[in-house]
């Protein structure tokens, strides 16, 4: 198989991606110190190169985000750190992930996919002395017949402490990087659309925006982003407030993104104007917003990038996320937007 090197840059930035940690054991009926769990030995992880195409992608220098044709190899270096004050045995590896519910989601302990049968870390294991940092590296290498499409895994460091005499509960941490990985002999596209804003208030009397967002392009995103509003009663301006992060879209892959709001946020009107960004991809949707007054929680002000305004009538959380189209109530659509 021929293969090539990627070229990378350094990362200045620290990045601790993800944090898992589990307990192993049954607790007995000793005494409260030793049914606590033990010292996990909590590990730092931070990736120190990005391909020198990506440096502008905030992506890429938080994650492996890369696009490659088949054949294809790269290597990336990443830190591992002992923070504690003991020494700890750690394990490197990669394990699948997937996109689930438009979550980014982590495999079971070692589970495989086909992009780990491609992935190599050095050294598999090490012993950190305590507040020691060690450099790893992981290897990729694409096979020739590898099919097009975007694969996913994380790369993880992991220390585990088992049951002893003094703590009867185990434990193990888990920190890591995702791996975005697209294979194809074309380019790579990466889109998306904001389709709607949607204005509502909970039953607690918050104010939030919800957006839907489809994926139209090939690669996964990771949708973060800003909300401003202008234009409100008496000129009134708010923001920027930001979007809760969390939401990954799968190519070809619709959902939604919110924003919480002050409570005190008069209900409108109001403009608002939404900027999301994923890598180096943004977006930006302007639209007239009239939030709920307290108390009917359950209506929604719809507005379009057309300007078409409605009301909608809203039956839960699972209407405001779009998954329930038959429960909402478009008999008064057309009246409404006359208004």
């Amino acid at each position: 198989m021929r293969t090539r090197r990627i070229r990378s840059v350094w990362i200045a930035s620290t990045a601790l991606t993800v944090l898992v940690s589990t307990f192993t054991g049954t607790p007995t009926h000793a005494s409260a110190s030793s049914s606590e769990p033990p010292d996990p030995g909590y590990l730092g992880f931070r990736l120190l190169e990005a391909p020198v195409a990506r440096v502008d992608d905030p992506r890429a220098l938080k994650y492996i985000v890369d696009h490659l044709r088949p054949g294809t190899t790269i290597e990336r270096r990443f830190e591992v750190a002992n923070k504690t004050s003991a020494p700890h045995e750690v394990k490197l590896y990669a394990a699948a992930a997937s996109i689930e519910g438009n979550r980014f989601t982590f495999g079971d302990g070692h589970k495989p996919n086909e992009l780990t049968e491609w992935t190599s870390v050095e050294p598999a294991k090490l012993t950190l002395d305590p507040q020691e940092k060690v450099n790893a590296k992981v290897m990729i290498k694409v096979p020739e017949a590898a099919a097009p499409g975007e694969r996913y895994s994380v790369v993880w460091a992991e220390s585990a402490t088992p049951p002893d005499a003094t703590h009867n509960i185990g434990s193990v941490t888990r920190v890591g990087v995702r791996v975005y990985l697209d294979i194809s002999n074309s380019g790579e596209y990466a889109s998306f659309d904001i389709e709607k804003l949607i204005a509502v208030r909970s039953k607690k009397g918050r104010p939030s925006v919800i957006a839907r967002v489809r994926n139209t392009g090939k690669r996964a995103l990771d949708l973060r982003g800003k909300l401003d509003l202008s234009d409100g009663p008496g000129g009134l301006s708010a923001g920027a407030y930001p979007v809760t992060e969390g939401t990954t879209l799968p190519p070809g892959g619709t959902g939604t993104v919110s924003v919480d709001l002050d409570r005190r946020l008069p209900a409108g009107p109001w403009t608002a104007r939404l900027r999301l960004e994923s890598g180096t991809v943004t977006r930006s949707l302007a639209a007239p917003l009239t939030f709920p007054e307290p108390g009917n929680a359950v209506i929604a002000w719809i507005a379009d990038p057309s300007g078409h305004k409605f009301w909608y009538s809203l039956a839960g959380g699972l209407a405001l996320c779009g998954a329930t189209a038959a429960l909402v109530t478009y008999r008064r659509r057309r009246g409404a937007a006359d208004r």
